[in-house]
C-alpha cells in the first residue's frame, strides 16, 4: 500500500479549474440528461460502469496522464451527480439534510487521510494509499457540491443563475484571502502550506456547485429558471470545450511540473 509512484495529479494551474469547471457543469447536465431519457436505474448503472472504468484506468496508470485523469474526473462528476440525487429522489432526503450528510462524510474522510499520512496536500499524491484518500475525497466533494448547488437553487428558492454567482462570490472570497493570507505570512512556511491546503479544497468543493449551477442554468426550461437550450445539447458542448483543453495539456503538458517526468500513455 506504500509503494512509490511519480505524481498522479496534474500540477493546480488555470488550466486545472478551468478544466474542473467544466467537468463538473457537464457531470451536471449528462446525469440530467440520462436520467431523463432512460429508466434511471439503467442510468445510474451506467454512470457505476463509467466510473467504474475511470477508475480502473486512472489508479493502474504509474504517473499523471491528462486524459485519463481528467476522463476520471469526469465520470466522477457524472456519478457523484447520480449518488446525490439517487439519496435526495430515491431516498427522499430533503436536500439540507444530504448536504449535510456528504459534508460529514467528506470531513471524515478528511480526517482519517490526515490522522493516516499526516498531509492533505495534492502535491504529496505519490503512493497508492494516498491515491486512493485523494479519490475518495473527491467523490465526497462532487456529492456534496451536488446536494449544495440543489439546495440553494431550489430548497433556497435562489435559482440556477442566482446559486451560481453565489458560489462565485465565495470563491473569490477563497481566493482573496488565500492570497492575502500568503502575503502576512512569508515567515511561516507551515502555515503558507496549511492555508494553501485548505484555500485549495474549499475552492474544489465550492467549484463543484459553481459549474452545476450554471449547467442547470443553461440547461433546464425557461418554466424551471433556465434557458432552455437542453441538457443533451448542454453536455455536448461541454465535452467538446473538455476534449479541447484536454488536447491542448496533453500536447504542451502545461500542467505537469517543471523538472517532473512527462507522462506516456502506458499501462
Amino acid at each position: 500500500m506504500g509503494s512509490k509512484l511519480l505524481r498522479k495529479v496534474p500540477e493546480v494551474t488555470i488550466f486545472f479549474w478551468i478544466v474542473k469547471v467544466l467537468t463538473t457543469a457537464f457531470g451536471e447536465s449528462l446525469s440530467d440528461f440520462l436520467v431523463h431519457i432512460m429508466n434511471p436505474i439503467i442510468a445510474v448503472g451506467i454512470g457505476a460502469v463509467g466510473f467504474t472504468v475511470a477508475m480502473i484506468f486512472q489508479l493502474r496508470v504509474r504517473k499523471y496522464i491528462a486524459w485519463i485523469y481528467w476522463f476520471a474526473i469526469a465520470m466522477v462528476a457524472v456519478f457523484g451527480t447520480m449518488a446525490a440525487d439517487v439519496v435526495h429522489i430515491g431516498l427522499g432526503v430533503p436536500y439540507l439534510y444530504s448536504t449535510i450528510f456528504f459534508a460529514v462524510v467528506l470531513i471524515i474522510i478528511f480526517a482519517l487521510w490526515y490522522a493516516v499520512e499526516k498531509t492533505l496536500s495534492i502535491h504529496s499524491i505519490y503512493t497508492f494509499r494516498r491515491e486512493l484518500f485523494y479519490w475518495a475525497t473527491v467523490c465526497a466533494t462532487f456529492a456534496l457540491g451536488t446536494a449544495a448547488g440543489d439546495m440553494t437553487a431550489i430548497t433556497l428558492n435562489l435559482g440556477y443563475l442566482e446559486s451560481g454567482a453565489l458560489f462565485g462570490v465565495v470563491i473569490t472570497f477563497i481566493t482573496a484571502t488565500h492570497y492575502a493570507a500568503r502575503g502576512i505570512l512569508t515567515l511561516e512556511h507551515k502555515h503558507q502550506s496549511r492555508n494553501a491546503v485548505l484555500a485549495f479544497w474549499l475552492a474544489y468543493v465550492f467549484t463543484r456547485p459553481l459549474g452545476a449551477s450554471f449547467a442547470d442554468w443553461m440547461g433546464k426550461a425557461h418554466e424551471f429558471g433556465g434557458i432552455g437550450w437542453g441538457d443533451g445539447t448542454v453536455s455536448v458542448d461541454l465535452a467538446l470545450l473538455i476534449v479541447a483543453f484536454v488536447w491542448y495539456l496533453a500536447a504542451t503538458h502545461e500542467d505537469v511540473e517543471e523538472g517532473h517526468p512527462v507522462a506516456q500513455t502506458y499501462l
